[in-house]
């Protein structure tokens, strides 16, 4: 009997599976990446946030711990991308020493010299290491698809509008992530249900993965319903235990509900999906204070990853989706691929017996 879950998807990327693991900003290591991809799976490394050669060094841990393919996240701003900085050979690239590199990390980090790490700069370490996937998780990865696929990198890019997917689409990427308002973090203003089937309308016969609020096999199956072949999971993967963050953080995805969240512009200026704290009550009381997107950085630089990285819940920024619900207890990562692939496909087996095929 064929596999009902089996998609365009598993072969694109050389998985058993069509579950991804989202590229959260740190959250995501080569940890949860290589546990993800070890049960079938895609993990992808969150990158970021991590200077250059912090990445670099992610990326070749991911490579020690699985010898299957996995992907790397980073956020593409349309005003900084197109340049393409000069591609060093492999003898003039640094090795990277981890003792030499602080354990800790701020979201939006800046280099040794102070300032800012331009996404062209992650970029090139992207190149060099070519990675097997790569994903634009924000922005239009199109001025990097050439370069990427020389490498033999399969492209994604996240959207959230049909618009966005089209012009992704047309721009070479492989593949289209669609993520609808019930997704953590920054996400976009059209539910899944309706975000799925546009884009999926919009991109003709590139391959669509759905996002936003699916944490449950059931979800997964409706999802595919929809037209998508695959799902992108957030909030899932965050209650897991080779998450990188901190247990508290943890607990609060698990006792959350569907209403447990909202959408807030108070952490960086760009609408998120959020628990509600007392920070997000603060600010949301006096939203006038807000500052545009990067601005509010400079309000929340402080707290911004405090919850994740301290378990300080009350003020950092903890992003969930709506799914959460479904969530009672921090799992392992292999342990929710394997029984989320199996709910998808009993689902998806019901489904066809009722409809007699």
């Amino acid at each position: 009997m064929s596999d009902p879950l089996r998609t365009r998807i598993c072969d694109l990327l050389g998985i058993e599976v069509p579950i991804v693991q989202a590229g959260m900003g740190y959250v995501a290591r080569a940890e949860l990446v290589a546990a993800v991809s070890n049960a079938g799976g895609l993990g992808v490394l969150g990158g970021a946030g991590f200077a250059p050669e912090r990445l670099r060094l992610e990326i070749r841990r991911c490579r020690e711990l699985t010898d299957r393919p996995f992907g790397v996240d980073l956020l593409l701003p349309v005003q900084t991308t197109g340049e393409v900085l000069p591609a060093r050979p492999p003898h003039d690239r640094p090795v990277v020493d981890p003792a030499d590199l602080e354990d800790g990390f701020g979201e939006f980090a800046v280099g040794k010299d102070g300032r800012p790490v331009r996404p062209e700069e992650l970029m090139q370490i992207v190149l060099e290491e070519a990675p097997p996937v790569f994903a634009a998780g924000l922005g239009n990865p199109g001025p990097w698809v050439e370069l990427l696929h020389r490498n033999g990198t399969v492209v994604m890019g996240l959207v959230g509008t049909a618009r966005a997917a089209a012009k992704v689409a047309a721009a070479g990427a492989d593949i289209v992530i669609a993520q609808g308002t019930e997704g953590g973090g920054h996400t976009s203003r059209v539910a899944t249900s309706a975000i799925v089937p546009a884009c999926v309308a919009a991109v003709g016969d590139v391959p669509v993965l759905a996002a936003g609020g699916i944490t449950t096999g059931a979800g997964i199956a409706a999802a595919l319903a929809m037209g998508a072949e695959g799902v992108w999971l957030g909030t899932r993967f965050v209650a897991s235990r080779e998450a990188f963050a901190h247990e508290n953080y943890k607990a609060a995805i698990v006792g959350a509900n569907e209403d447990s969240t909202l959408i807030t512009r108070s952490y960086s200026g760009k609408p998120m999906r959020a628990i509600r704290n007392r920070w997000t009550d603060d600010w949301e009381s006096r939203p006038h204070d807000i500052l545009p997107f990067p601005r509010q950085f400079k309000n929340s630089k402080d707290v911004y990853v405090v919850a994740r990285r301290d378990g300080i819940t009350d003020v950092g920024s903890m992003p969930c989706g709506q799914g959460a619900w479904a969530i009672d207890a921090v799992e392992s990562a292999g342990d929710i691929v394997g029984r989320l692939a199996d709910e998808a496909r009993s689902a998806l087996r019901r489904q066809a017996a009722r409809s007699g095929a």
